[in-house]
């Protein structure tokens, strides 16, 4: 019997797309609606089982150690079991008849996602906060319960497509009659009509509506960050599966508090003479009042850290501290007296002039960045 490489042509390590473009060549050659004779005919056959043999690895694997001694098996009736693949090569639809056209169209689909913003406060995101947002949504239509249909009615099958919500058109060209499938104009593609659609969702299984939707916001979110919520978004036309929930969250600025990673910050305003005597004073923090120690002789820039005052992490439970960067406020006003004081003052304690301090590396992050050290 002929080599399946020889009938093709090509080597014996030609690639799959080789053995491809040679049995197209071949194939427009001999096929009978255009070469008629009877040599062709068998030609033909010939080229048409060794492609169906060498493009399947697993037969061409087993033809190369010697197996496939049936010159037209595997191919049905003839040798030509392989025209199926020919139209599908030249034209890649399927055949009248073949059974291997595209199916119908389902009408039930995924719906779409939705996005909904909420703004908190620093405080909910210190702790967490549970929220009932409104969402304007598609929701399940409760006349049909999604089947589009009116009550006591249902789909029909169409009378164009027969059900296969395709039709076939016949095509003229080098090879012949080809046939072509494309939707259904009738039926859209779905295989079935509705003669009767549901008043209430005009046969769509679904409708606009407000609806409510409890989420708990974890502690620590921040600006920008989106929270999904799986199958809570719209319902896909015809009752079909819900899309996703995205919730974006904003957080308000606070008049006295920012934060920095896990951390709170603020600023302490401390006059001139507690700053030199030290001081206890109360402050209040998000979640509740602090007592809060000023030593003698703290300075502007020095940073107070009260331990486990800060955020919780997104994805953790210890959280943060809250640190209380010194503010030493100088008085801009005195009186007689008051200016006589800090002259006398002054003089005891000799302070030295104004000078510029030894360059220290750092010094300057440090009035910068004072709640980072």
């Amino acid at each position: 019997m002929a080599d399946h490489y020889e009938v093709l042509g090509v080597e014996r390590d030609a690639s799959p797309e080789d053995i491809k473009k040679a049995y197209r060549r071949l194939a427009r050659q001999l096929h009978p609606d255009v070469n008629p004779g009877e040599d062709a005919s068998e030609r033909f056959k010939l080229v048409t089982h060794a492609y169906d043999v060498l493009s399947d690895p697993e037969q061409r694997r087993r033809y190369d150690m010697g197996g496939d001694q049936n010159p037209f098996g595997g191919g049905g009736a003839g040798g030509f079991g392989g025209f199926s693949d020919i139209f599908e090569t030249f034209f890649g639809g399927a055949q009248g008849g073949g059974g291997r056209g595209p199916r119908p169209r389902s009408r039930r689909e995924r719906g779409q996602d939705a996005l909904v913003r909420v703004t908190l406060s620093l405080g909910d995101v210190v702790f967490g906060v549970h929220r009932d947002l409104e969402v304007d949504t598609a929701v399940l239509c409760e006349t049909c319960q999604g089947a589009c249909t009116a009550p006591g009615t249902s789909e029909v099958t169409c009378d164009i497509c027969h059900g296969s919500g395709h039709v076939q058109r016949t095509v003229r060209s080098l090879l012949g009659n080809v046939v072509t499938s494309q939707p259904c104009n009738v039926c859209q593609g779905h295989g079935t009509t509705i003669p009767y659609p549901c008043n209430t969702c005009q046969g769509q299984g679904r409708v606009r509506a407000r609806r409510t939707v409890s989420v708990d916001i974890p502690a620590g979110v921040e600006s920008g960050l989106r929270l999904q919520l799986p199958g809570s978004g719209e319902v896909g036309p015809a009752g079909g599966p819900n899309g996703d929930l995205y919730i974006e969250v904003t957080v308000e600025a606070h008049e006295s508090f920012s934060r920095e990673g896990d951390d709170l910050l603020a600023t302490l305003e401390v006059s001139m003479p507690d700053a030199i005597l030290g001081t206890t004073t109360t402050i209040e923090s998000l979640d509740g009042t602090v007592d809060l120690e000023v030593r003698p002789g703290v300075q502007s820039g020095d940073v107070l850290t009260i331990k486990n005052r800060g955020i919780t992490p997104l994805r953790g439970s210890q959280r943060g501290d809250l640190k209380v960067g010194v503010q030493v406020v100088t008085p801009t006003r005195l009186d007689h007296k008051e200016r006589a004081l800090i002259e006398e003052f002054a003089k005891r304690t000799r302070a030295p002039k104004p000078r510029l301090a030894e360059h220290q590396q750092g010094m300057f992050a440090k009035f910068r960045d004072r709640f980072r050290h």
